[in-house]
């Protein structure tokens, strides 16, 4: 028998305001699976990410994970966000952004033990920054920051990743070796990704 998708999307509809920004969208993206969502700008498409994991708000609709509802399994996701969403002058280094995605073990109050630095550093060095952890997330290239974000990501070890445009600042050849290196990961480790592109 076919496994459950992991994520399941029915007629999900969101509004900002009174302009409906998608309507009565279906969706299934199976269960280790690299899926793309490509479309024009201003399609709705970053939208749609961001109705999955709570970020906006839906008028209508329904989204499951492993087919349980979403608010109870929001942990089971990595979201790496556009570049053009983020604070990047927020005063925070390159491994402290990474080690945001080890939150969920250690809580919110946790403090960061030798274990998750090192994973942290692992993440980095597989999206080749770690001789950069030190440096403020704001002084870096878009690219660079970029591949921080996907560290980041990694480091969440999450089922599903949700990826909006996860290689637009990266120049051809970085954008090569980071869709290997997550194609290897979602080969080998059988997770689920979701891509927006053009």
């Amino acid at each position: 028998t076919p496994s459950k998708p992991a994520l399941k999307i029915q007629g999900l509809t969101v509004s900002y305001g009174d302009k409906t920004a998608i309507f009565s969208v279906d969706a299934n993206f199976p269960t280790a699976s690299m899926s793309a969502i490509i479309g024009p700008n201003g399609a709705g498409k970053s939208t749609l990410l961001k109705a999955v994991i709570g970020v906006q708000p839906i008028l209508a609709g329904q989204v499951h994970i492993f087919d349980n509802p979403i608010k109870n399994n929001l942990q089971k996701i990595a979201y790496v966000p556009q570049r053009v969403s983020v604070d990047w002058d927020f005063p925070t280094n390159v491994i402290d952004v990474v080690q945001m995605g080890l939150y969920r073990q250690v809580g919110l109050l946790g403090r960061m033990k030798g274990e998750q630095t090192s994973i942290a550093m692992d993440c980095l060095d597989r999206v080749g920054m770690a001789d950069m952890w030190q440096q403020q997330i704001g002084q870096l290239s878009g690219g660079q920051q970029q591949r921080v974000f996907l560290a980041r990501a990694l480091a969440q070890d999450a089922e599903i990743y949700l990826l909006d445009e996860p290689f637009s600042a990266l120049d051809p050849l970085i954008r090569r070796e980071m869709q290997d290196e997550l194609l290897k990961i979602q080969e080998k480790l059988q997770r689920t990704m979701v891509f927006i592109t053009h």
